[in-house]
């Protein structure tokens, strides 16, 4: 970030700041920097701004109501007053920083030199390209709101505080990156949140020393909790401003990064990323049922080959009740060969699907699922049922809402294959005892992993089995330590 240490700054004399722009902004060289210099009063002003990040009427407006003073102003010595009392937009700030007016140029606002002081105008008027909010891709509801956050940070902070119209919601304002200087918006109710939480997350903000965040939220994500070679995501992604704002009310912290559509929810547990919006639109019974169903997905999704493939190597460990489990026709090459290889086809899929043009994504997937496999259970290359479970391996993957644990599961899955099929029994074993030694190592600033499991809670436990009843939910979850710890009057 932008240290404010030898800022230089704003020259009394105007043709210093507009030397200063040529050097080192590059007006003259760049075309899409706006310039235009007015005499009001017989003092020269100047006005900077970037083309594609402000409305060319508002512009153009602007500099209609700056000429006007000639016709209507006669006292020369009080023209910066009269032109910050003409001025008729929101926000209207000054600076004595010649990099911060570059900088709040550079975000889409206007600045306005005047000859003869030490200070500018900056004028908030940007207008930012992007899409009108509609329902997110990866989290469809049935019932619900279908707006979603888009690449612009002032709609999203927008649709936040939509939800929640609380005085005591903040949302600070930070730069990060020292060309790009993204902005992020620290977002949390300020007698909720535990304040040890929000100085973390606020530190380790200012401690990102990058040349530019383009790739917006996951750079940060990996400044937050170091750089470390973790599958498992420590943040939750959502493009939903209700899921957002739920997580407020709880007591977490939320970062919205410009240009990016999805916002980053800390600190979250395993079981934050298990969740979906539509058990909470459905009645208490439905929705249990439905993450009853989701966790049976995910079990199957990272359980269901090596646990295939330990019965398929060591038929004496089944009861004769299941003795119909395993392999009828094995194939020519080794059962745990088949399972990488018909995971990894898969997973070619879903890149190929990414890729393909959306009028040609069907028909790509009837050809690899029709042809493709058939044939390879036909002439002999895989077994069917090693197709049979890795599709409905697959199938679990995708049940899981977070696409980033959806992911990681997969890699968990693969070591444990790997495991099993080099050393049977005791290879899953041991692999399934580190797996989950692992998880309950893991912290997310500080926070258990998998609370409320390990370390056990019965309340936090209840209420991720079941979806209670939101009036006998009235307390908010202890592992974000929130200052206010009851949803509801006592």
């Amino acid at each position: 970030m932008r240290s404010n240490k030898n800022e230089s700054r704003i020259y009394a004399k105007i043709d210093k700041n507009e030397q200063y722009m040529k050097d080192y902004v590059g007006l003259g060289t760049s075309f899409d920097f706006g310039f235009r210099e007015l005499v009001i009063l017989k003092t020269k002003i100047q006005l900077y701004y970037v083309t594609g990040l402000c409305d060319a009427s508002v512009v153009q407006q602007l500099m209609r109501q700056l000429v006007q003073i000639n016709d209507y102003e006669s006292n020369m010595k009080k023209v910066p007053e009269i032109i910050e009392n003409r001025i008729i937009y929101q926000q209207v700030e000054r600076t004595e920083s010649l990099d911060e007016a570059v900088d709040q140029m550079l975000s889409g606002l206007i600045v306005i030199f005047v000859d003869g002081i030490r200070y500018a105008f900056i004028v908030d008027v940007r207008n930012y390209p992007g899409r009108t909010p509609q329902e997110p891709d990866t989290e469809h509801v049935v019932r619900g709101s279908r707006d979603g956050y888009t690449e612009n940070i002032i709609e999203n902070t927008a649709l936040t505080r939509r939800r929640i119209r609380d005085a005591r919601l903040r949302h600070e304002m930070l730069k990060v990156g020292e060309r790009s200087k993204t902005d992020v918006t620290l977002c949390y109710i300020e007698d909720i949140t535990n304040k040890d939480l929000i100085e973390t997350v606020k530190t380790k903000l200012n401690q990102i020393e990058i040349d530019g965040i383009t790739m917006t939220d996951k750079t940060l994500e990996e400044y937050m909790n170091g750089p470390k070679w973790r599958p498992y995501p420590l943040v939750r992604y959502t493009e939903r401003p209700d899921v957002a704002a739920t997580h407020l009310m709880e007591g977490h912290v939320v970062l919205i990064v410009d240009t990016s559509p999805s916002v980053i929810i800390l600190p979250t547990t395993f079981f934050h990323h298990v969740q979906h919006a539509e058990e909470y639109r459905q009645t208490p019974l439905i929705g249990t049922l439905m993450r009853w169903t989701r966790f049976i997905g995910i079990m199957i999704s990272i359980f269901l080959l090596p646990l295939w493939l330990l019965f398929a190597l060591e038929p004496n460990l089944l009861p004769g009740e299941l003795s119909f489990i395993g392999p009828k026709e094995e194939g020519t090459i080794p059962i745990a060969v088949q399972i990488i290889l018909a995971d990894l086809g898969i997973e070619f899929l879903r890149m190929a699907a990414i890729h393909t043009p959306t009028p040609l994504a069907t028909s790509m997937g009837l050809i690899a699922a029709v042809l493709i496999g058939q044939i390879a259970i036909d002439v002999g290359l895989f077994g069917p049922e090693a197709i049979l479970y890795v599709a409905v391996s697959a199938i679990g993957v995708y049940v899981t809402p977070s696409y980033e644990l959806g992911v990681a599961n997969k890699i968990a899955r693969l070591i444990l294959i790997l495991a099993t099929a080099f050393f049977g029994l005791t290879g899953f074993s041991v692999s399934f005892t580190l797996y989950i030694l692992y998880l309950a190592k893991l912290r997310s600033l500080h926070t258990p992993y998998m609370w409320p499991f390990i370390p056990f809670e019965a309340k936090g436990m209840t209420e991720i089995i079941f979806r209670v009843p939101i009036p006998y939910s009235n307390r908010r979850p202890s592992v974000v330590r929130p200052k206010n710890d009851f949803r509801q009057p006592k």
